[in-house]
């Protein structure tokens, strides 16, 4: 009997230690990541861990190295959203008959240490990050620090965590540049001026990385919680384990000092939407690079994305954004410097923005948008030319004779190229290119040679890859 007690001890001991220790994330293996954003609720027509969960291994033939979860805690019932935009309405306002197919925002969290029951188990989610980590693939998950759901348990017990109006009132967050409401009313906003507020809100964040094994997280409009509040508690993160962590921001100083590794490359997201609907065109690419190179030091990393569940909800798919030269944008995203995201369904060809508040489901039939990401992938893992981390390859501009309408760069790394030449106008182009040597067209795997004084002709939105790996 006294040795079963020892051995369950030690069981315990054992998973606890595993929970901690699964994972060995290095600032190396995400050299070549691909990172993949799942929406559960959508991404199956069962909405559950356990659905995306027997589909991880196929991932890794996207060259995914990281999973981004969205927030799979609890939503509040409370305040629940039932349409967006300025027409939004409560659940609690549609008919009776109908509140139960509103399901609410991922965003309006009741609970830090749950999980959302419409998903699944708490054991289901940890099969979930143990079949993801047997993959070689990371987990990070979607962390909401500026505010939660009016269900919360803090809003009862210290309601001195939250803004307040003149009245006394908690408020819903106000957006800084403009002083007025965002419109997120099925959320309350969190003060971090409140110090026992930003202990527990670490305290959460620690238990999902001491408990429950994964890798880090991505934070939610993470520019707009204050910069002190980072700078305390992500060095306190990594010292339970190495992780990554992802803000939902665009400012420099996010990322200086070991706080977060990754930022979203929202410029360069709209200057690609730009370019491709004409609004713009390469010159702006340029400058959007040099301005990158100037405003973030050379180990910070940018996520790259043609979409993501903000840009797919709320400003259309990627057909309706980038129309004819979503392909060129799409593979411009895994070869220029940084990392790039693929979002639940574009693997699939998704062509519809999914509801955000109730039940959808994305396609599930692989084609041309499966093999292009795959392809791409594969590039992206395996030449280093195409690094993208804290030691990235270089990125040099090649001159044409219409840089206006032609893109063409080279990374470079370890004596590997990778060329990305791209016409990126809605005309058939015939240019000259200061680019000399024979290469492999990676897509086709057609050899190509080239002569800086040779006209080559290029189709609209036309692009190639070229690699110096015969």
């Amino acid at each position: 009997m006294k040795k079963l007690a020892i051995l369950a001890v030690f069981a315990l001991s054992f998973t606890n230690s595993y929970a901690q220790n699964t994972s060995d994330l290095t600032n190396e293996k995400l050299e070549n990541a691909v990172i993949y954003e799942v929406n559960i609720r959508q991404y199956s027509p069962e909405g559950s861990f356990n659905a995306f969960t027997k589909d991880i291994p196929n991932l890794k033939q996207l060259g995914i190295k990281v999973i981004w979860i969205m927030p799979i805690f609890p939503i509040s019932q409370t305040k629940r959203k039932a349409t967006g935009g300025d027409d939004s309405k409560f659940a609690s306002e549609m008919p009776a008959a109908e509140q139960h197919k509103y399901l609410g925002s991922y965003y309006a969290v009741s609970d830090f240490k749950k999980v959302n029951p419409e998903f699944g188990t708490l054991e289901d989610f940890r099969n979930l990050v143990k079949t993801a980590h047997e993959n070689g693939i990371y987990v990070i998950l979607d962390w909401v620090p500026n505010h939660t759901g009016w269900d919360h348990v803090w809003i009862k017990e210290h309601p001195e965590y939250y803004t307040k109006n003149e009245k006394g009132e908690i408020i819903d967050p106000i957006n800084p540049e403009t002083g007025k409401t965002w419109g997120w009313t099925d959320v309350a906003d969190l003060n971090y001026d409140n110090q026992n507020l930003r202990k527990e809100m670490t305290a959460d964040m620690k238990y999902w990385l001491q408990k429950e094994g994964i890798d880090g997280f991505r934070c939610d409009v993470a520019g707009n919680v204050p910069a002190d509040f980072w700078q305390k508690a992500i060095p306190e993160l990594r010292a339970v384990k190495n992780i990554f962590m992802l803000a939902e921001a665009w400012e420099p100083e996010l990322l200086k000092d070991n706080l977060f590794d990754m930022a979203y490359a929202w410029d360069g997201h709209h200057t690609s939407n730009k370019i491709a609907q004409g609004k713009d065109n390469v010159t702006a690419f340029d400058t959007y690079i040099t301005g990158k190179n100037k405003k973030y030091e050379a180990n910070d990393i940018l996520m790259n994305f043609v979409d993501n569940h903000d840009e797919n909800s709320w400003n259309g798919t990627i057909q309706s954004r980038l129309g004819a030269a979503e392909e060129a944008m799409t593979a411009l995203t895994y070869v220029m410097p940084g990392m790039p995201l693929v979002y639940s369904g574009n693997e699939y060809g998704l062509k519809h923005s999914l509801k955000f508040f109730e039940k959808d489901s994305i396609p599930k039939t692989k084609g041309k948008e499966w093999e292009l990401r795959a392809k791409l992938g594969q590039l992206k893992n395996e030449n280093p030319a195409l690094n993208g981390g804290k030691n990235p390859a270089s990125y040099k501009r090649i001159k044409t004779n219409d840089d206006t309408k032609i893109l063409a760069f080279e990374r470079e790394k370890d004596g590997k190229k990778v060329i990305y030449i791209a016409n990126l106008s809605n005309q058939t182009i015939e240019t000259k290119i200061q680019l000399k040597g024979d290469f492999t067209d990676y897509m086709s795997g057609n050899k190509i040679q080239f002569r800086s004084d040779a006209p080559i002709g290029l189709k609209a939105w036309q692009y190639l890859i070229l690699t110096n790996k015969l």
